[in-house]
């Protein structure tokens, strides 16, 4: 990797900053439709399960278009790379707001996040170019600290304004939001970071890294069990508990809240603590929030109870994912985030992909069940890799 001499203005505090605010519109971009699905059924003219295979999907392109957007773009300058991004991320959701119909607005999504699969993990290769390798773990955690942002202050805006203005202002103010990242990104990150090349090789050594491939199992049924609830959460709250738009918004910003929470105290905590044992406390919240939310399926207090605990471990068990891949092997650290990041969305495809089959069975409670099982077998495999030599453990 090369890096920027250490007088160089890679070293201003706020560059981290717009890494971050860029991770929240990606993270705003992607789940929007997850704020929206009942105004998206009734204006379109279609059912729930389909509106939430927006999400389904647009989390299939994603994974597909992460570890392949990785392997094209790795020689590109990161600022310059990161920019486009965010650019076609704006544009894409200016579009959205347009669209005419659901498959207009289907095929908008897909090719508008076929790109933006760059963002999250080159910002986290990104973020490890910025700083000292023993602020490293800290560092991308802040980062990923946007997606918290996107869940505690995006998605409840993006219901408040698809329940009050409908969903076509909702994706044109995310739009406003990504051309502001851009101008920020612009101003604000030093050009002249370039990461190590990914090439074939680059996939084949990850592939003989026991502790990277396990990681990437950890990541998938973590996000598939989580996904399978949050895709649906919104009609989930409404049909269960009878509540309004209102009080859904109040549920997705306790999660989101409790989310910020979370990364925030993990941020502070990580380089002291080490990541396992870090990641084993964020893992365990997400199963005790989904544990809850399933066995209190109808009871609204107990139910949002249950996000928030929930809340506390959903983006930090992801930032934790990332610290422990970069530890693992930082010389193929831009390879395997952007390969963990695809894993992600392997895990939403799976888990809204289910989620929907669910809902469309009318198996509203089974979903917290299922989600349920999915977050235990990861907090398993997580106690597992303490055999495991992965950074401070």
């Amino acid at each position: 990797m090369q890096k920027p001499s250490s007088d160089s203005p890679v070293h201003r505090r706020f560059a981290p900053t717009v890494l971050m605010f860029g991770n929240f519109v990606t993270g705003s971009s992607i789940l929007a439709p997850a704020g929206m699905l009942i105004e998206l059924s009734s204006d379109l003219g279609i059912t729930v399960h389909t509106a939430g295979l927006l999400v389904t999907f647009g989390a299939m392109v994603l994974c597909i278009g992460s570890p392949l957007t990785a392997w094209l773009t790795s020689r590109i300058e990161r600022r310059t790379l990161l920019a486009v991004t965010l650019a076609v991320l704006a544009l894409g959701n200016a579009l959205s707001a347009f669209a005419p119909g659901y498959t207009t607005l289907l095929l908008i999504r897909l090719v508008m996040l076929a790109v933006g699969a760059l963002y999250t993990p080159q910002a986290a290769g990104t973020a490890a170019l910025i700083v000292p390798a023993e602020k490293r773990g800290g560092t991308i955690a802040y980062v990923f600290l946007g997606w918290s942002l996107a869940a505690a202050v995006g998605l409840p805006l993006i219901t408040f304004m698809a329940s009050r203005y409908g969903w076509r202002a909702a994706f044109g103010g995310i739009s406003v939001l990504g051309a502001l990242s851009f101008l920020l990104l612009i101003w604000r990150l030093p050009a002249g970071l370039v990461g190590a090349p990914v090439d074939l090789k680059t996939w084949a050594d990850l592939a003989r890294n026991r502790v990277i491939v396990v990681l990437l199992v950890i990541t998938t049924l973590l996000m598939s069990g989580q996904f399978a609830v949050f895709t649906y959460m919104g009609p989930l709250l409404s049909r269960l508990t009878q509540v309004g738009s209102d009080a859904v918004g109040l549920v997705f910003a306790i999660y989101g809240v409790c989310g910020f929470i979370g990364i925030v105290i993990v941020s502070s905590v990580v380089d002291s603590w080490g990541p396992l044992k870090t990641s084993m406390l964020c893992v365990a919240f997400v199963l005790a929030g989904i544990s809850g939310w399933a066995l209190s399926a109808g009871f609204y207090p107990l139910m949002a109870c249950s996000a928030a605990i929930w809340g506390l471990g959903f983006a930090s068990s992801n930032s934790m994912q990332q610290v422990r891949l970069v530890a693992a092997a930082p010389e193929l650290a831009s390879a395997s985030v952007s390969l963990n990041t695809s894993f992600l969305y392997v895990g939403q495809a799976i888990g809204s992909g289910l989620g929907g089959l669910l809902y469309a069975h009318d198996l509203l409670r089974g979903i917290g069940y299922a989600g349920t099982a999915f977050v235990a077998l990861a907090l398993t495999t997580v106690i597992l890799t303490r055999r495991f030599s992965v950074a401070k453990s």
